[in-house]
Formats: structure tokens, C-alpha cells, sequence
């Protein structure tokens, strides 16, 4: 069945945040031969640049639809990414970081499932990773079971038996796999954006744990890194 256009192709939503993983995620979609659309969340982040390399990353990979949905979750705050918390640069620690933004999956999938089911796809694509993350409980292989259980009740096409699947292809990649992924699948990896807290002049802090695994990641894979750090 065609979902969109004249294009016969399955069809996957890829939930698209500009980062490196959601890039080489899309990218996997892509090979995997669907027709894409792409769902990017402009949630009011501290790191709203990441919102310019989404866009750029759904030209590169030839989507067809890019919905940006704005939802201001600074109304809620309770992380350093959403309200008036500093965001660390010690280096990444054990346990649950300030950086955390309650319930973010939860909330970006419910989003991404209700633009499925009203466009017909049944296919989405996310980029979370459970080695090299920074803790984040939504990032486990356990909440996307959860979730998928979730969809099946609460959706008109999954009481029906015409079931969503979930696609977390990344999940147990460590960040040397994730940028060599990139580089195999054509992807520039300099299109994306990773940091939490951008200098003034646009670019990648270097200290965040965001920063730091990624740097992590092109130097343990033995590849150049594009990004420009402002420390390192």
C-alpha cells in the first residue's frame, strides 16, 4: 500500500533530532529501502542548534516530509536541558544526569506513533543507544518493549492487528560502531550536532557529556572528526 504520494515503498517515520544517532539511524531506514518522513521535536532545548542540523540531515537523506513540531517542555523544566540548570562538564558519571529531560522519549514517541498511524506507516525509526549514552533510563531496551506493548493497546491500528514496529537499531552499538556506521552509509557526519550547551559562535562546547562521547567515539573508531570543538 502506498502511504504518501505515488511512492509504493514502505513507509517509516524516522524521529529525527539532528544528532549523530538519529542521522545514522535514518540513514539505516534509508538502505533498508523505506520512503521516509521525518519527525523532529523543537521542544524549546538549551541546544535549539540541533534543530538546523536536523533539517539539514532530512535534505541528506532525502526524506519527502519533515514535520517540526514545536512543544515547549520549559514549561515542565526539571533538566539542564530545559530550564535555568547548568549543564556539567566534569565528564560523564554514573547515575541519572541533571541532563535528563523527564519523560523526553516517552513524550517524542507518542508523538511519532500518532503521526504514523495518521499517515499510514507503521515503521519508526529512533536512535537511542544503551552502551555509549549517558544514562538516560529511556534509552533501554526495556522501555521500547514497554512502548511497543503500549501502542498496540492504545492505537486503532493496533487493536485492529495492524501493528507498529519499533526500530531502535543503534541500541546496542557502542559510538566507534555509530561513526563508523556513518562513514560506511555516506552519511557526513559533520552535518550533525551533538552538544548540549553551544558556544556563543555555534560551536560544540567539547566538555558536555554529549561532546565527550562523541569525541570518544571517532577517536576509539580511528576517524577523522569533523566537529568543531571549542575545548577539547
Amino acid at each position: 500500500m502506498a502511504q504518501q504520494g505515488d511512492d509504493s515503498r514502505r513507509r517509516a517515520i524516522v524521529l529525527l533530532s539532528g544528532g549523530l544517532d538519529s542521522m545514522v539511524s535514518g540513514g539505516l531506514a534509508r538502505e533498508q529501502g523505506f520512503a521516509l518522513s521525518a519527525l523532529t521535536i523543537n521542544y524549546n532545548q538549551r541546544h535549539h542548534i540541533e534543530l538546523q542540523a536536523a533539517a539539514r540531515v532530512a535534505a541528506a537523506l532525502g526524506v519527502d516530509r519533515h514535520v517540526t513540531l514545536p512543544i515547549d517542555l520549559t514549561a515542565f523544566g526539571g533538566s539542564a536541558l530545559t530550564a535555568d540548570i547548568e549543564v556539567p562538564k566534569g565528564g560523564v558519571e554514573p547515575g541519572i544526569p541533571v541532563t535528563y529531560v523527564p519523560a523526553r522519549n516517552t513524550i517524542f514517541l507518542s508523538l511519532a506513533l500518532g503521526m504514523a498511524e495518521a499517515s499510514g506507516a507503521r515503521d519508526i525509526f529512533l536512535g537511542i543507544n544503551a552502551l555509549d549514552y549517558s544514562g538516560y533510563p529511556d534509552c533501554r531496551p526495556e522501555f521500547i518493549e514497554a512502548f511497543a506493548r503500549m501502542a498496540d493497546l492504545a492505537t486503532k491500528a493496533g487493536v485492529e492487528g495492524d501493528r507498529f514496529i519499533f526500530h531502535a537499531p543503534l541500541l546496542h552499538m557502542t559510538k566507534a560502531d555509530i561513526a563508523r556506521e556513518a562513514d560506511r552509509l555516506g552519511l557526513d557526519a559533520g552535518m550533525s550536532w551533538s552538544c548540549y550547551d553551544p558556544t556563543p559562535a555555534g560551536e560544540h562546547c567539547g566538555l558536555c557529556d554529549s561532546c565527550r562521547l562523541r569525541s570518544k567515539g571517532f577517536a576509539e573508531a580511528g576517524l577523522r572528526d569533523p566537529t568543531i570543538y571549542a575545548a577539547h
